[in-house]
């Protein structure tokens, strides 16, 4: 089940591309809140074990203003006797090209723990990293801070703000991110456009994506994440698939509350 929450996320963040880094944000605002309900499939079965949600808050950092993004995974308390799971993701970021200033993610899953903090010195350009995992001495370490490398939330929200319409279908589209203290070259194929019907019976017009591996980084060779987001101006995923060794995962779509633009990309019947 935990392995849900690492492929969201990651397919996710897959639809970021490291050219647009200094693209301005149009895609979502101050409180938006989109949820989703995590699926695990093991032969002919679908197990809808748990939630995930993002949400947006406006802040001030340095006495600019900015957003405070927030993401939690969390497995149903009547399946957390199978596998326990509670995952946190923090990031500050301006609210002009989506920079951040501070990353925070705290692991829970099962018995494994970890917490990571990055801080983001824009000065000097390098990313203070620490970094606890289980029962390990912390780890710091200092990254130099590559131009157009985020991480892993900051990601998901740039993604919503690329113009797609100037790839073609099958086109390979490069990322970097921070993960683990390491920061990763990567890149997705976008597969072009397609309708999606939720679970609920609900249907929407979307883009569609998957990520690629490329040997040497954290990602194991095979793997296979799809992505759907509304082909709309908000750009919000609504199903996101992964195998997995034994079965696979998905999360899908619930609702989303004060969106930047209007959900254009719901197929009205």
């Amino acid at each position: 089940m935990h392995k849900l929450f690492i492929a969201f996320f990651l397919a996710l963040v897959s639809l970021s591309l490291n050219a647009q880094c200094n693209d301005l944000n149009t895609a979502f605002k101050g409180g938006e809140l989109v949820k989703y309900h995590a699926y695990y499939n093991w032969g002919f079965i679908w197990l809808n074990a748990g939630e995930v949600s993002f949400c947006v808050d406006d802040i001030k950092v340095e006495d600019q203003p900015a957003y405070h993004l927030k993401a939690h995974g969390a497995t149903y308390k009547s399946y957390d006797f199978l596998f326990k799971v509670r995952d946190t993701f923090e990031t500050k970021v301006d609210t002009l090209y989506l920079e951040p200033f501070e990353f925070k993610r705290i692991t829970n899953e099962g018995s494994y723990s970890a917490d990571y903090l990055y801080r983001f010195d824009r000065d000097k350009r390098l990313i203070n990293a620490q970094i606890q995992k289980e029962e390990e001495a912390r780890r710091d370490t200092v990254l130099a801070w590559k131009d157009c490398s985020f991480d892993l939330l900051t990601m998901v929200y740039k993604a919503r703000n690329i113009d797609y319409s100037q790839y073609e279908v099958n086109e390979k589209i490069p990322i970097s991110m921070v993960v683990d203290g390491e920061i990763h070259d990567i890149y997705i194929r976008y597969l072009g456009k397609e309708n999606i019907k939720n679970r609920d019976g609900r249907r929407f017009r979307c883009l569609k994506f998957s990520p690629l591996l490329v040997e040497g980084t954290i990602f194991k060779s095979g793997e296979d994440m799809t992505v759907w987001v509304t082909d709309d101006a908000n750009r919000i995923p609504i199903v996101v698939e992964a195998k997995i060794l034994i079965g696979s995962v998905k999360a899908v779509f619930v609702d989303a509350v004060n969106t930047r633009h209007p959900f254009s990309a719901e197929i009205k019947k």
